[in-house]
């Protein structure tokens, strides 16, 4: 396992968290509204005995929460009012239940009176919650946190709690001793949490709030500031396979760059800005690569792009061999030699895996070179949801591309026809699918048709592959193999624990293997005889790099791990109250 990719998926479990948030600001609004009535009818039945005063107590209450809803909007942060609901959600929740908790403690153990004290420690861990996500995530100082943490839970509590009753509740030793306690804890826990990146992460609460502004408003200059400020210049190669002909003109593209990290920033759309740079008329594969080839700026991407003009033909010609393909257990790897130049699509599909690591590249890398081929381009098909590939199935897939560039060697070379055609004026319009939509390139070899399937999206349902193969089986046509692009482009924010829909998810397969047929048929008329160059080009240019994964994978490891101390800590002190 590579360390940038082990980092990366400490990173990916935690984007789960941000999915407790309601995927509306109405639901929380509405939510909040629900629970504060709850909590406001629990306290003055059951620890008042005053229902009679719900009638005007609790449209007051709801009142204060609206108008202290807008101000903690116009104070926080980039006044981001479906944030201060969130909040506000959050927090009347804890004080719901540790109402709740008071009431059950009274009956279980059997106390002689119901007490006022946990009415009034809900408000107060209310008030210390606040404090923690208004350091947090919402961008305030600390100063500026204390001044506001109290506005909402104060005023809610001074309208359910009668007037007579103000001055004891709050001056009680044990409330002012469990106010210093919880508010003390929150206060050191946000300092501690803050720190917790340091040396190579200055500061985990700014991190945290650049990437929220990043995926709530599409800010993405944070973020970029930071990632940018840590890569470093590294030598990237992009190849291309072009095939012209007197009325068309095509690339297969092979960047090490990597899609990401995440839409819309750095090199998330990557995949798309290129396809757009070529016309509209290529198809951008995965490469062996990982996260720590992102580019971190869409400046940088701009940078990138433009070095696509200074392609070097490495070689030329106008034929190849027919595809092969070979499969080992779970893994099946199909290959194409053009002259001396083999090319090998490797899947495990439908059984799925993560990014092909770059240690099994290295090692084809070195097959080829010990059977005498000039070059090998290796595209990861990036065609079914897996894991991590295991240590059986990079060896299955191994001894997969073995054995095929050892039947390229044997293969005859024949004169190629091309023909390809792509989605762009069929207006496909799903959430699973990338900008670049469809693309499916159809080669003429030896007299026979094989045809090659692309989509623009992050990865593939598993046994949609499978799907479009029969229907191109059952209707005569070859298709040898199924390729998305990765593009970390997302149209929506995508509420799944992965973060984006593999294509297949939300499209029914039956109609992905129409779309398909149908541009594999348009492809097939466009047929022409061709001649291919294999281009290259080498750029130095900024990369994240695998220490800056490394070290928010760090910071935000710490600072779950000092969040869980506090909590369990905060829980106990909570738990022995109920005892007072």
């Amino acid at each position: 396992m590579t360390e940038s990719y082990d980092d990366v998926s400490k990173i990916h479990k935690r984007y789960s968290l941000t999915l407790l948030t309601p995927s509306s600001k109405y639901h929380s609004l509405i939510f909040s509204a629900i629970i504060s009535v709850i909590t406001g009818y629990f306290i003055l039945t059951s620890y008042f005995d005053r229902q009679d005063e719900l009638v005007y107590r609790l449209p007051i209450m709801i009142g204060v929460l609206l108008i202290t809803q807008k101000i903690d909007a116009r104070l926080i942060r980039n006044r981001e009012y479906s944030k201060a609901l969130h909040m506000s959600l959050f927090g009347n929740m804890s004080w719901l239940a540790i109402a709740l908790m008071g009431m059950a403690a009274f009956s279980v153990l059997g106390k002689p009176e119901l007490s006022l004290l946990y009415v009034t420690e809900g408000m107060i861990i209310f008030t210390s919650f606040r404090l923690g996500l208004l350091t947090t995530t919402l961008g305030l100082s600390m100063r500026k946190a204390w001044a506001i943490c109290f506005i909402q839970p104060m005023a809610m509590y001074l309208v359910l709690i009668p007037q007579e009753q103000w001055l004891p509740s709050l001056t009680d030793p044990v409330v002012l001793g469990l106010s210093a306690t919880f508010l003390g804890i929150s206060t050191i826990w946000s300092y501690l949490t803050d720190r917790a990146g340091r040396p190579g992460i200055r500061s985990t609460h700014e991190l945290i709030q650049a990437y929220l502004a990043s995926r709530g408003k599409n800010n993405y200059e944070e973020v970029e500031s930071i990632i940018e400020s840590r890569s470093s210049p590294s030598d990237v190669i992009t190849s291309q396979i072009r095939f012209q002909s007197r009325n068309n003109d095509f690339r297969m593209v092979l960047p090490e760059v990597h899609p990401g990290p995440y839409h819309p920033i750095g090199g998330s759309n990557i995949t798309y800005r290129i396809y757009q740079t070529l016309n509209s008329s290529a198809m951008v594969m995965h490469s062996v690569s990982d996260h720590a080839l992102n580019l971190p700026s869409q400046n940088t991407v701009n940078e990138y792009l433009g070095t696509f003009s200074k392609n070097i033909v490495i070689k030329k010609g106008s034929t190849c061999t027919e595809p092969v393909t070979v499969t080992m257990n779970k893994a099946r790897v199909t290959g194409m030699l053009f002259d001396k130049t083999a090319i090998l699509f490797l899947s495990l599909s439908p059984h799925g895996m993560e990014d092909v690591p770059s240690n099994v590249k290295k090692e084809i890398e070195q097959l080829a070179i010990n059977r005498d081929f000039e070059r090998i381009l290796v595209v990861d098909c990036h065609n079914a949801m897996g894991e991590e590939i295991g240590q059986e199935d990079s060896q299955d897939m191994l001894k997969a591309a073995k054995a095929t560039l050892e039947s390229l060697v044997t293969k005859e070379s024949h004169q190629i026809e091309f023909g390809y055609a792509n989605s762009k004026t069929m207006n496909l319009n799903s959430i699973d699918l990338g900008p670049g939509g469809l693309g499916v390139l159809c080669l003429k070899i030896n007299g026979k048709k094989f045809f090659l399937g692309w989509s623009d999206s992050n990865n593939m349902e598993n046994g949609v592959r499978e799907h479009v193969v029969n229907y191109f089986a059952k209707n005569g046509y070859s298709l040898i193999e199924l390729c998305t692009s990765d593009t970390h482009f997302s149209s929506i924010v995508v509420r799944t624990r992965t973060g984006y829909y593999p294509f297949g998810k939300i499209t029914p397969p039956d109609s992905v293997a129409e779309w398909y047929y149908t541009i594999a048929q348009q492809a097939e008329k466009n047929l022409e005889p061709t001649s291919f160059e294999i281009l290259e080009h080498k750029t130095n240019i900024k990369v994240m790099g695998g220490a800056i994964l490394e070290d928010f994978s760090k910071a935000l490891d710490r600072s779950l791990l000092l969040t869980k101390g506090f909590a369990i800590g905060s829980f106990l002190i909570f738990i022995g109250s109920l005892f007072l």
